[in-house]
């Protein structure tokens, strides 16, 4: 692991004598080159302060203003070995590992399960707990809230640095990252996380020209719902994400517009919706809702807009079943039970030959689907270039703008 260490002037001690010939440690006397038992970083001492009253702990560094030595140190420590008096507490120097940070990052993330924790960063769940009891000792504060042996929360001291630790892991990646443009010149991979239609539809023939232009870059493909891309952007699993809903949500993500689309109606080639369209029909709200709906799951591909428009002409939605992508949905309407509503880039004229699409952009409001990237995130070249082949206009130029703009911003 790479260790970072915080380093801030030693106070020097004026000791009154140093019989055993114990040795100064940063400020701190040892009389050997044993560390004290119960501190893993910084050896524990005896000493009082100017103008602290008795008793003040100051735990970070083992040490406690008073007159008594502290316990356990007194096998450790010669009493004759002790500073009297010294001008101000002890400066404190930090030394800490990405281990530690990645540590506490993947307990806030598994709910503090440390077992959970244990199995993402491969390591054993003791290790996990000494990790983080060694960065809490060495930062001097309490970062989780325990309960016996296991954590259930975040301290106030916790909530604050939880935002730190998470920006130096993110800058560590990008270091790393930043390092691999240059000594792999292009090659490299590039994970992508979408919603099922997107990934169906939208995504293939920018995959198809993108891998065309850039053979030695590896695709990952992740699906899931909007939140679930959202997630694994934030949590650095994905590089790139494409949702519909979501995405422009979180401050922790620049969300860009790509492209609108619409919704349309779907139906068995026999059905009474599909000859009243080629008899010149117009197709209306209260119309659909004489036959059972079939469509997105709530928070899925535009069914806010679905559900509002019907809502708009007091008019009830009689869904029958809802699906999470638009294969099952025209499964289930070509078996005959309902009508369904789905993004009209899903309904192909040829695979869908036993099925007629029926234009309801009139009917309900168009959808925005935006590509997300995790704010701070460096990007590689060939991920601005896979960006801009999926949506023309969001060039190097725009996507760099964006990401130096504050969250809220409009744009």
């Amino acid at each position: 692991p790479v260790a970072i260490s915080t380093a801030l002037p030693i106070a020097t001690p004026r000791a009154t004598g140093n019989p055993n010939n114990c040795t100064v440690m940063g400020g701190c006397y040892r009389a050997d080159s044993t560390r004290h038992p119960l501190r893993r970083s910084i050896y524990c001492e005896v000493l009082k302060w100017p103008g602290l009253p008795a008793g003040t702990a100051y735990a970070a560094a083992g040490y406690r203003y008073n007159d008594s030595v502290v316990p356990g140190c007194r096998s450790a420590f010669d009493n004759a070995c002790i500073a009297s008096r010294v001008g101000s507490p002890p400066a404190l120097r930090i030394d800490m590992n990405f281990q530690q940070l990645r540590s506490v990052r993947e307990a806030v993330r598994h709910a503090f399960n440390l077992t959970d924790v244990a199995n993402t960063l491969h390591t054993s769940q003791p290790g996990v707990s000494r990790q983080i009891r060694e960065l809490e000792d060495e930062l001097g504060v309490e970062i989780f809230v325990r309960a016996g042996k296991r954590l259930t929360g975040l301290t106030p001291p916790g909530q604050t640095l939880l935002p730190i630790v998470e920006r130096l892991l993110q800058d560590a990646d990008n270091l790393r990252r930043a390092g691999d443009d240059y000594a792999r010149q292009g090659s490299g991979k590039l994970a992508i996380a979408a919603t099922h239609s997107q990934a169906r539809y939208a995504l293939p023939p920018a995959v198809r020209d993108f891998r065309s232009a850039h053979p030695e870059v590896m695709l990952h493909m992740h699906q899931g719902s909007p939140r679930q891309v959202a997630r694994m952007l934030i949590d650095g699993e994905a590089d790139i994400g494409i949702a519909t809903e979501a995405l422009a949500t979180y401050d922790e993500l620049v969300a860009l517009p790509c492209y609108q689309w619409t919704h349309a109606v779907i139906v068995p080639e026999d059905h009474a919706l599909a000859r009243e369209a080629r008899a010149g029909e117009p197709l209306t709200l209260a119309r659909l809702t004489r036959f059972p709906i079939i469509t997105y799951d709530t928070g899925y591909t535009g069914r806010a807009h679905i559900d509002e428009a019907f809502e708009r002409e007091g008019l009830e939605l009689n869904l029958v079943l809802t699906a999470m992508d638009a294969d099952v949905i025209k499964t289930y309407v070509e078996l005959g039970l309902g009508v369904g509503i789905v993004a009209a880039i899903a309904y192909d004229e040829r695979r869908d030959a036993h099925l007629v699409s029926l234009d309801a952009r009139h009917l309900f409001a168009p959808n925005m689907t935006r590509l997300a990237i995790r704010r701070g995130a460096y990007l590689r070249d060939y991920v601005y270039e896979f960006i801009r082949t999926f949506a023309s206009p969001l060039t190097r130029e725009v996507v760099e703008q964006a990401l130096q703009e504050a969250p809220g911003s409009p744009g």
